[in-house]
């Protein structure tokens, strides 16, 4: 790889063209960041009146078969509609589990079909996918075929996630890369955002579900617009693929274009010398360096994802409005991009991981010995946890996108992303833990302690150029050292 990033030389930082590409991947994975957090409307903790003979008016009796619910906040919901109480209660979590494990399987297929058959497929693959599966959850007849589908829109969700990220982290510069994790998550916080305003006037699980996936049907008018990952070109071999994009970009961002086969031939000379391109999820495992940062980085997804994911369903069981309780947690979110910014500029990857997890854990033990009388402080407390776990969030995104070379880096990405979906998987069954109401929220304190404990051997990332092949990793790393 040359000192100089080759996008960066050829198209510049984050030109006009990559604009439209990062406005056309945010709008599109909406559906997908919207069921990442509708949890609290499909699923919340209902109230209702036992009218069992016996148990008549008794508020929240078990067992009971005919439950006579509260619905002046929320009209409909997944509970309410398949009587998931008393014992029946955890299939309500289960279906949000599911929904874990379907992002799980998700992020490891689509991270082998981006890496195998291109970025551009992929992401077209799931944003068509998840309109398919949220809708069709909304008209089911049965618990067990909406839990199917929970788990199929996981499947979407996983996908979209991940390609979306690397795809626009491929094309964009090194130099550009600080921001560009604050813009990423841009999508996620407006959805977040949005959320409980459209769950407001939409009071019923089902509309909720066709309102946030139907009026995106033009998505699938992007096959004519996403190009394919130039870096993903190259180190396939495909040279006058790459070069017909990269120039293609060039021009639309008023970029000369007379050096684009040069650099192209040049990379892809280097690319070859590695007999089989085609990354694989053994490739991770391949050398030591590899292992270690596969196994590290797969326990930080995990413990980032538990806590991040087990306090944004936590909020909406405390008390107050459930939609200005959203709707506070989600705008909270927007300083914590200014942050990550911030981090990623003036600070290195590694102390900020590890100060972000540190915080948020600290932050979360706090909050246990709060008293209960004190709401607003309470409140307070949970949202700040949320908001600087999501700063980690972020920054493990960026850390882990920058460690891998680009022959694995999607393999790479949806095995963390399967080691954080087992993390949220477990997250709703911590919530509702029973023994006492501050157990769920010290497990989620000290995970965020462990996961800041794991960072500290991580090799550091800020500046670099992204690699290519693994023996580019090798060798890089046994020349440099870390930057403070």
């Amino acid at each position: 790889m040359t000192s100089e990033d080759i996008l960066e030389t050829v198209i510049g930082r984050f030109g006009k063209y990559q604009v439209l590409i990062y406005l056309l991947v945010t709008v599109g994975r909406l559906p997908s960041d919207y069921q990442l957090s509708n949890v609290v409307f499909l699923v919340p903790n209902v109230e209702y009146v036992c009218m069992d003979e016996g148990a008549y008016n008794l508020t929240n009796h078990c067992p009971c078969d005919n439950p006579v619910y509260d619905i002046s906040t929320i009209h409909s919901s997944v509970p309410t509609t398949w009587n998931l109480i008393c014992n029946k209660r955890h299939l309500g979590s289960l279906s949000q589990s599911v929904l874990q494990a379907g992002i799980l399987t998700g992020s490891l297929a689509y991270g082998h079909i981006s890496d195998r058959f291109g970025r551009r497929p992929a992401i077209l693959l799931a944003f068509a996918s998840q309109l398919l599966f949220v809708s069709t959850s909304a008209v089911v007849p049965y618990l067990w075929m909406f839990i199917v589908c929970r788990f199929l829109i996981g499947i979407s969700c996983g996908g979209s996630l991940i390609c979306c990220y690397v795809m626009i982290m491929e094309l964009s510069g090194k130099t550009f890369r600080p921001y560009l994790t604050g813009l990423i998550e841009i999508a996620y916080t407006l959805s977040y955002a949005t959320l409980p305003g459209i769950a407001y006037f939409v009071r019923d699980w089902n509309y909720l579900q066709l309102s946030t996936s139907l009026p995106w049907l033009f998505v699938l008018l992007y096959y004519n617009f996403l190009p394919e990952s130039p870096r993903w070109l190259i180190t396939m071999g495909r040279k006058e693929e790459a070069v017909e994009v990269l120039t293609y970009i060039a021009k639309k961002n008023k970029n000369p274009t007379d050096n684009i086969t040069t650099i192209v031939e040049k990379e892809a000379l280097q690319c070859s010398k590695v007999q089989n391109n085609a990354g694989s999820y053994l490739d991770l495992f391949k050398t030591s360096k590899m292992r270690r940062y596969t196994l590290i980085n797969g326990v930080v997804w995990f413990c980032c994802s538990h806590t991040f994911f087990g306090i944004n369903q936590y909020i909406g069981r405390l008390p107050g409005n459930i939609y200005v309780n959203v709707f506070i947690s989600a705008v909270s979110i927007v300083p914590g991009l200014f942050l990550v910014v911030v981090a990623s500029l003036y600070c290195s990857r590694k102390v900020s991981l590890v100060l972000s997890f540190a915080a948020a854990g600290l932050t979360l033990l706090v909050f246990i010995f709060i008293p209960s009388q004190m709401t607003y402080t309470i409140i307070g407390f949970a949202i700040l946890g949320q908001m600087i776990n999501y700063v980690s969030f972020v920054l493990i995104y960026l850390y882990t996108s920058e460690v891998f070379p680009t022959v694995v880096r999607n393999s790479a990405m949806g095995f963390v992303s399967m080691c954080a979906r087992i993390g949220g998987f477990i997250a709703p069954f911590v919530v509702d833990i029973e023994a006492a109401p501050w157990v769920s929220v010290l497990i989620f304190s000290a995970v965020s302690f462990l996961a800041g404990f794991m960072c500290l051997p991580l090799r550091e990332t800020k500046g670099i150029v992204l690699l290519n092949t693994i023996e580019e990793i090798e060798k890089y790393h046994k020349k440099t050292k870390p930057v403070s």
